[in-house]
């Protein structure tokens, strides 16, 4: 009867100590378990801090190259804008120096009235003068002056007209020329031919020579 009791005892203790061992291997499976899904996760936030790291320069990157196209686009433009203005300018001073010189200018006149007066100063010292070289003094020195100045300013016009056509040869390619540039500095060029052609004709007494003193 005692030995059994015993025996029973052990192995009771036994079945006990099985069960402990087995709750400990459990509670440790457990943990290894929570710490392999902590590592994990761990590992995850880091690639995507990583990725995060990687992606954020080349965001930048291409936002500054985008600033630098819009920037050189902009300064193209106004490259464009600029030239175009130059142009237009030249052309509206060419059309304007061609209607100077067909209608004349406070220049001419002054210089006429001078020359005139330096006749009549010579006519006045000479007493022997002819009415032929009288009529030259007083007029046909100053209508002389008056066409070379106009003449001048027709030359001026028609240079400046012939720059302003041929300034897109020597610029930048590709940026045709404004239709309404080419018109002007053609009508300069137009109107400095004309003014040329009748300041030589009147320097030369071809057309409204002094009248005959016969």
């Amino acid at each position: 009867m005692g030995t059994k009791t015993v025996d029973e005892a052990g192995a009771e203790t036994g079945t006990e100590a099985k069960r402990d061992e087995q709750t400990v291997d459990v509670t440790k499976t457990d943990n290894a378990e929570a710490s392999t899904d902590n590592e994990t996760g761990a590992g995850a936030a880091e690639a995507a801090g990583s990725a995060a790291d990687v992606e954020e320069p080349d965001a930048a990157d291409e936002t500054d190259e985008a600033d630098e196209d819009l920037a050189a686009d902009d300064d193209s433009a106004e490259a464009g804008q600029d030239t175009g203005v130059g142009q237009g300018a030249a052309a509206v001073v060419s059309a304007g120096l061609g209607v100077v010189s067909l209608t004349g200018s406070w220049v001419a006149t002054v210089a006429a009235a001078r020359e005139s007066l330096n006749g009549q100063l010579q006519l006045q010292a000479s007493s022997t003068a002819s009415v032929a070289a009288q009529v030259k003094e007083v007029y046909g020195d100053a209508w002389a002056t008056t066409a070379l100045i106009g003449g001048l300013f027709a030359l001026a016009a028609l240079i400046v007209g012939v720059v302003v056509l041929v300034r897109p040869a020597f610029g930048a390619p590709g940026k045709p020329q404004a239709a309404w540039i080419k018109s002007v500095a053609w009508a300069g060029i137009s109107l400095g031919v004309v003014g040329l052609v009748l300041a030589v004709a009147k320097y030369s007494d071809l057309i409204l020579g002094l009248p005959s003193t016969s």
